[in-house]
């Protein structure tokens, strides 16, 4: 599809939202995997200043039901494979189906396209949010919404400088759309007028196979799609030229430094691993080479971004010390649906993070600011076992928690997935992480699994794990 079909596309389907009820400030739920219909549905609801409330593809019916409910939506539009959950979790709701198989009883996207006028709208009165649900780990996620408005210059000009995004390319945005770094790239590749690749579902595989038909420069990635890529193995990654790939831009949860070095490996030095939040926007971007020098960095604040390390009183920390995350730019959100915001000291945004720059300024994150374990009263980050659980060769990826004592309050659990082959039991990796790290940092039982829990963008579910007996 051309950008003058999508434009002219969209001119009727919004007549059809109108036709619906669909006004300037209502608020309509997109329930959709990565598609062009999610193109046009959110594009559709901007020419109508309606709100576009992006629904997670996780979601069950009760969370579809509490979350329809409390962000006030009176309209959803969603793909047809989740008809089921949507008839339980938003029966009440004017439904509009944004993909479907085959026939279906409500009617699609394609079928607006047809039927209603494609000259252009009249621009709404007040440009419309979008409104992204945290991907959060733990309870209901909560809805941060963001006012459409320019991006100053600043910022473009420091995101093009660590991750030199460019016009007319093709981009392959693997990332969900409905989850900021997935709609990130939607968004930033039309403003750059390139052409961009959707795949409904993630299938490691055949990822690498359209990077072969389509030719991306770009591909954007949550890096458990990086994990599932590698894990098909030399012959089969062999199989499929992804030589096209300049930009492997990976963001949504940590990057181990393990795994950015296997994939380098593997794909060439391509990776710009982008920290930042629903909340905060961009924090720091970490360039090949960086990674390839000091593994698991997220690299350096672009241009037009300023990041601080604070303490509990809100001063800065010394060199090297741990402390809590603070940014500013002029890209954060306007705050929670439900009311109240970040905590905010002297115009920067706490991300919810903790972390320490090195002595060559480059940002490290240690893990969330609610993650700090107490045991025996030390404090212990889990980000730092999880990384050299998962530097071990025989580990493919790790999670740490922390775990009721009545000795020590808390005590450490280890969650492993081993490689296929591998030997090792659970004294053995107690006893790597004692020769590498503190003696209270060993976790006092290491369970194995077959897979770590996550949501839909990667990021590991500890509550999930907590309940694990």
């Amino acid at each position: 599809m051309t950008y003058g079909e999508l434009d002219r596309t969209t001119n009727s389907v919004a007549r059809a939202f109108a036709a619906a009820g669909v006004g300037p400030g209502d608020n309509v739920g997109l329930f959709a995997r990565n598609h062009r219909g999610f193109v046009q549905a959110q594009a559709a609801l901007d020419k109508l200043g309606a709100n576009t409330l992006l629904l997670n593809t996780g979601f069950a019916a009760p969370q579809l039901a509490e979350v329809g409910k409390r962000e006030g939506i009176g309209v959803i539009l969603y793909d047809e494979e989740f008809r089921e959950i949507v008839a339980e979790g938003a029966a009440d709701l004017t439904r509009f189906i944004t993909y479907a198989e085959g026939s279906s009883p409500e009617t699609t996207i394609d079928e607006l396209t047809d039927t209603h006028d494609s000259a252009p709208l009249a621009p709404p009165p007040n440009a419309g949010r979008v409104t992204v649900l945290t991907s959060g780990t733990t309870g209901t996620p909560k809805g941060a919404q963001r006012s459409l408005r320019r991006t100053s210059l600043d910022t473009l000009i420091g995101l093009f400088g660590r991750m030199p995004l460019k016009t007319g390319t093709r981009v392959l945005v693997a990332a969900p759309a409905f989850h900021s770094w997935g709609g990130f790239h939607l968004l930033m590749g039309a403003t750059l007028g390139c052409t961009l690749c959707l795949q409904r579902r993630f299938d490691p595989e055949r990822t690498l196979a359209g990077i072969q038909e389509w030719r991306p420069r770009v591909v954007a990635v949550v890096p458990v799609m990086m994990q599932r890529m590698l894990d098909l193995g030399p012959e089969i990654i062999a199989k499929y030229d992804t030589s096209s790939v300049e930009l492997v831009c990976a963001s949504g949860s940590a990057l181990p430094g393990e795994l950015a070095l296997r994939w380098m490996d593997t794909f060439g030095d391509n990776i710009y691993n982008f920290y930042g939040s629903t909340e905060v926007a961009q924090a720091s971007i970490a360039q090949p080479d960086e990674l390839r020098a000091v593994p698991g960095t997220a690299g350096r604040p672009p241009r037009g971004v300023v990041v601080r390390i604070l303490d509990e009183n809100g001063k800065d920390v010394p060199e090297g010390a741990t402390g809590r995350i603070f940014v500013g730019n002029d890209n954060q959100f306007d705050g929670y649906t439900g009311g109240g915001n970040k905590e905010i000291i002297d115009g920067l945004m706490s991300s919810g993070d903790v972390g320490h720059f090195d002595a060559d300024g480059l940002l490290f994150v240690d893990g969330r600011d609610d993650d700090m374990i107490i045991s025996g009263g030390e404090n212990v980050f889990p980000r730092e076992i999880e990384d050299l659980l998962s530097d071990h060769g025989d580990i493919m990826e790790a999670a740490v928690i922390g775990v009721p004592d009545q000795e020590f309050g808390q005590r450490l659990r280890g969650f492993v997935v081993l490689n296929d082959n591998a030997s090792v039991d659970e004294d053995s990796l107690k006893q790597y992480v004692k020769t590498n790290l503190a003696r209270y940092k060993v976790p006092r039982d290491i369970v194995f699994m077959d897979e770590l829990p996550r949501n839909p963008t990667g990021k590991i579910l500890k509550r999930v794990l907590a309940d694990h007996p």
